[in-house]
Parts: structure tokens; C-alpha cells; sequence
């Protein structure tokens, strides 16, 4: 019983909202009837009131969805470790050439050092994006809903 009376937050209604909006796009509501719901979205106080919005929508479609959804914020995820992964390796490598410049030019000394902690972490780097490129690509290549 408590959790029928449950009350909701934003996050919630957006959640709702946006599960509508793609029943809207998929053809499972009529522009009217997403304009219906949409408002009761927004005014909805209980979780039992947004419940009663999404029931009759296919359970194995708002899987699928779920799903979905899911793999999106994993890739997006994916994607961002190895944007930073990379430009620690630029940043890592430009300091290296840098002290190894700066040395050079006050003692002469112009063994080129940095190549070797650059192609070590140019190994683990290419370790990170390979595999994970990978991925995200077969993901990409997969149908929607499966």
C-alpha cells in the first residue's frame, strides 16, 4: 500500500515523458492522446498516477527501450573514458617532449628519452580504444530492439 501512494519527482515524470514520447514516435499513441497523457505526466503525484499512463504499452517494447536506453548511456560512458584516456596521453606525451626539450637546450643532452614512455603508454592506450571501438561499432551495426 505505501508504495502506491509513493510520491514522484521530476526525474520521474521525465522518465515517463520521454517513454511517451517514444510510443508517440513508434505509433502505439495518436498525437492527441501523447498530448493527454503528457499533461498527466507533469501533474502526476504518485507513482501509481504514472504507472497508470504507461500500462497499456507493449511490456516487451518498453524492454526493448529499457534496453536500449541502457546500451546508449554504456556508449556514451565507453566513449568518454576514451576521449579522456587520449587526451591524458596527448597532454602526458606534449609535457614529456617539453622537459625533454627544456633538458636538451640547458645540457646538450638530446638522447630522445620520451620515446619510451610514449610507446609504452601508446600501448596501453591502444589497448583501451581498440577493444572498445570494437564494441560500440557491432553495437552500432545491431539492429534497434535487439
Amino acid at each position: 500500500m505505501a508504495s502506491e501512494l509513493e510520491r514522484v519527482g521530476n526525474a520521474e515524470r521525465e522518465s515517463v515523458a520521454a517513454l511517451l514520447s517514444d510510443a508517440l514516435a513508434a505509433g502505439y499513441l495518436e498525437t492527441e492522446e501523447f498530448d493527454e497523457r503528457s499533461a498527466a505526466t507533469y501533474a502526476a503525484r504518485t507513482r501509481v498516477e504514472l504507472d497508470a499512463l504507461v500500462a497499456d504499452l507493449p511490456a516487451g517494447w518498453v524492454r526493448a527501450r529499457a534496453r536500449d536506453r541502457r546500451r546508449e548511456r554504456h556508449a556514451a560512458g565507453a566513449r568518454l573514458g576514451m576521449q579522456a584516456h587520449v587526451a591524458a596521453y596527448v597532454a602526458g606525451s606534449i609535457l614529456m617532449l617539453g622537459i625533454w626539450a627544456a633538458v636538451g637546450i640547458s645540457s646538450g643532452a638530446w638522447y630522445f628519452w620520451p620515446v619510451w614512455p610514449i610507446l609504452g603508454w601508446g600501448v596501453g592506450l591502444l589497448g583501451h580504444v581498440i577493444p572498445v571501438r570494437a564494441v560500440l561499432e557491432a553495437q552500432a551495426r545491431r539492429p534497434v530492439g535487439r
